[in-house]
């Protein structure tokens, strides 16, 4: 077909090269101390908020699955008491 690439490139993109540089996997912050996420804390939770006002995902922040959905709770409620804004302007 016309519309297919050479096979060619395949060998050269970042997933196949061999030796390549690896991610160090991201370690929750709230598990290693006793770090408590409370919806009061609007400066700790400003970090985890990109620039357009979304909650940034896990696979970015690096947090477990259990402190990520704490995390996800505490900044909707920050929102509702109006201690944070749904979208920034």
């Amino acid at each position: 077909m016309a519309y297919n690439k050479p096979s060619g490139d395949k060998a050269d993109s970042p997933m196949r090269r061999r030796g390549g540089m690896r991610r160090r996997k991201k370690v929750c912050v709230f598990c290693g101390k006793d770090n408590t996420i409370d919806y009061k804390d609007v400066n700790k939770l400003k970090r985890y908020i990109s620039e357009r006002g979304k909650i940034l995902p896990r696979r970015i922040t690096g947090n477990c699955a259990k402190h990520q959905r704490a995390l996800t709770v505490a900044i909707k409620r920050a929102r509702h008491v109006a201690l944070m804004p749904y979208t920034v302007d």
